[in-house]
């Protein structure tokens, strides 16, 4: 058994897959060691190691909490729907501004989603004194407001995202795929298909046909200097068609 541990630059939209025999907090240090900017993640433990490096800003997936809620519905209906309509309202935000400009995003968010998430704290505080402890309401409160500090990084720069849906979309088909063919046959096949992933899934984020693409690099591959093989990477290979 192993995994797929999944990073998405959203600026430069660049997806990457890395397979790993393990699930241990230590795959993503090594990765990131020399990472500077923001790390947007799901709730996962592991990732508190980033909390204290100087040259990250962690945030937490709304996603992820929305998700608690949906999970607690049939816990408590009224109290899980009066906070989903509030994050809905967060979303609806996004939405209504996702095609603005980074700085647009940022003053909308601090004039209108802030409000709203001061509202959802304090409904959730004053939940949380209510919840009977091991419920699945408390569970989804508590995971809530155990990272608020993070679940509000999103609001201060309009580059972010409220989620990690973008790479979560891009882990779906991974997930129907493994169904399908069951096994990898070996570790050393399972890095190869994570190259794979890596490669295709970067195409599909520059509506690049992979096939289109495929037949490019090795047309070329051969003939290309080792100094040089960047230039077939996805996103170079986009820029060269632009420009032809």
């Amino acid at each position: 058994q192993g995994y797929f541990w999944g990073y998405y630059d959203t600026l430069n939209k660049l997806v990457l897959f890395e397979y790993q025999k393990g699930r241990t907090a230590i795959h993503p240090k090594e990765m990131l060691h020399d990472y500077q900017g923001y790390l947007l993640t799901d709730g996962y433990e592991g990732y508190g190691q980033f909390d204290d490096m100087p040259d990250i800003v962690t945030l937490n997936c709304w996603a992820h909490a929305r998700r608690k809620f949906y999970d607690a519905l049939s816990f408590d209906k009224v109290k899980c729907e009066a906070v989903l309509t509030l994050i809905g309202k967060l979303y609806e935000i996004e939405r209504e501004h996702k095609m603005d400009t980074a700085a647009t995003i940022q003053a909308v968010r601090q004039t209108n989603a802030v409000p709203v998430l001061n509202e959802l704290h304090q409904l959730l505080t004053t939940y949380q004194a209510q919840a009977i402890p091991g419920t699945p309401l408390y569970t989804a409160i508590n995971y809530t407001l155990v990272r608020w500090q993070k679940l509000n990084v999103y609001t201060t720069d309009g580059n972010l995202k409220i989620d990690n849906n973008l790479l979560e979309n891009s882990i779906r088909p991974i997930a129907i795929g493994r169904k399908n063919y069951l096994f990898a046959g070996s570790h050393e096949a399972a890095q190869r298909t994570a190259m794979f992933y890596s490669l295709f899934y970067t195409c599909k984020e520059y509506n690049i046909n992979p096939k289109d693409w495929l037949q490019y690099t090795l047309e070329n591959i051969y003939n290309t200097k080792l100094l040089d093989l960047h230039q077939l990477l996805p996103q170079n290979y986009a820029a060269k068609t632009i420009t032809q």
